[in-house]
């Protein structure tokens, strides 16, 4: 492996043997017939969300584990180093013509900064270790601090990919920072299983874990956006576990709340819940967020029909069965199928994240789509 070169100043000059001038050009690789166009991949999201005429769709599937492989690295590197991590975002970026880059790596930034046991591994995500919960007892709630996004830990990691991936791009590629909803992160503190009884156990703690939840989550979201972002990620997998009357009692007030702090932060949001949210299709459009991501279980067309005309809508190939396992001509036709009931407020993307092992020619295919068709 080649090892990481470092200048003075502390940012990466080379990981892996890549440097990645993604300011050097404003032609868009990829883009029919050698097109070129004075829209920026950042100019060209904002556009689109704000309901303005585009030279194409926009480009943004999550990649993390896919993006390490393309500069030879390992995930726990990039999960913990947020100079491999920008290195791989540049990179698989910049070779699929993405309009966006993100400091998306884990759920366990938070919750480590809280002093939860997190392991870590030198090829795989950092898992939480549930069985040591940081609020197995409960009573630690009320004598928990939100951590300081700057203290020093992995959230301050975050917040510097934010700063670096900001002098890199230099305004050429959207920038997402990334925080978890309210679900995932009390089910990161409390143990998922624990979670779940305690919402007929205990609401009222449910309650104040997850008002400490949106709290600790704006207060991380500030200094990502002082430091950059253009838009917030919000990751709320775990609410796609819980039914549609506990999603609206004790789920979606949360969830409101943390996407309104973050519109006053002055950043536009992109709510990704991973699993069926066909129940919770209608709440989640009426939080007022600037992209609803949907995986695969959730038909694009259902999901129109609950949200109404005006909500972007993102995704939701198959990541696994379709975008790894298939081939170009099935992913041209999956993403067209997506694209068709979703109508023009679309953004190209998988269902969740793009596979490690994905075949280069499959994303290719889903980038080509993007590249090649209008909204």
């Amino acid at each position: 492996m080649t090892p990481v070169w470092l200048r003075k100043d502390g940012f990466t000059e080379r990981v892996f043997g890549y440097l990645t001038p993604v300011n050097a050009r404003r032609t868009r690789g990829g883009l029919a017939g050698g097109m070129t166009t004075n829209l920026t991949g950042r100019e060209r999201v904002l556009a689109h969300l704000a309901g303005q005429p585009v030279d194409r769709l926009p480009l943004m599937p999550i990649t993390m584990m896919y993006a390490v492989d393309q500069i030879g690295g390992r995930y726990g590197d990039y999960a913990r180093d947020h100079r491999v991590l920008v290195e791989a975002q540049l990179r698989v970026a910049e070779k699929f013509g993405f309009d966006y880059v993100s400091v998306i790596s884990d759920p366990a930034r938070e919750a480590a900064d809280c002093g939860a046991k997190v392991q870590y591994f030198e090829d795989q995500p950092p898992a939480l270790v549930e069985h040591e919960a940081r609020l197995a007892d409960k009573t630690d709630l009320a004598r928990l601090r939100p951590p300081d996004p700057l203290g020093g830990g992995r959230m301050t990691d975050r917040v510097q990919g934010v700063a670096l991936l900001k002098e890199r791009v230099k305004g050429e590629k959207l920038i997402e920072g990334w925080v978890e909803g309210p679900v995932a992160e009390a089910a990161d503190l409390r143990g998922i299983n624990t979670l779940m009884t305690d919402f007929f156990d205990d609401p009222a703690f449910v309650r104040d874990l997850f008002e400490f939840v949106i709290a600790m989550e704006l207060r991380f979201a500030r200094a990502q956006v002082e430091a950059g972002i253009d838009l917030m990620g919000v990751g709320d997998a775990a609410a796609s576990l819980v039914g549609p009357q506990l999603y609206e009692e004790f789920v979606w007030p949360y969830e409101k709340k943390l996407v309104e702090g973050l519109h006053a932060l002055g950043t536009k949001v992109r709510l990704h819940i991973c699993g069926n949210t066909r129940p919770i299709l209608a709440g989640m459009g009426r939080l007022g967020c600037d992209i609803v991501d949907l995986d695969y279980p959730s038909p694009l067309g259902e999901a129109r029909a609950a949200m109404g005309p005006q909500q972007v809508l993102l995704g939701n190939l198959h990541p696994v069965q379709v975008l790894k396992g298939g081939t170009p001509e099935v992913v041209t036709a999956a993403v067209a199928e997506c694209h068709r009931p979703a109508g023009p407020r679309y953004i190209v993307g998988a269902g969740c994240e793009v596979p490690r092992g994905t075949p280069e020619a499959n994303l290719r295919a889903l980038a080509d789509y993007a590249h090649q068709h209008r909204p």
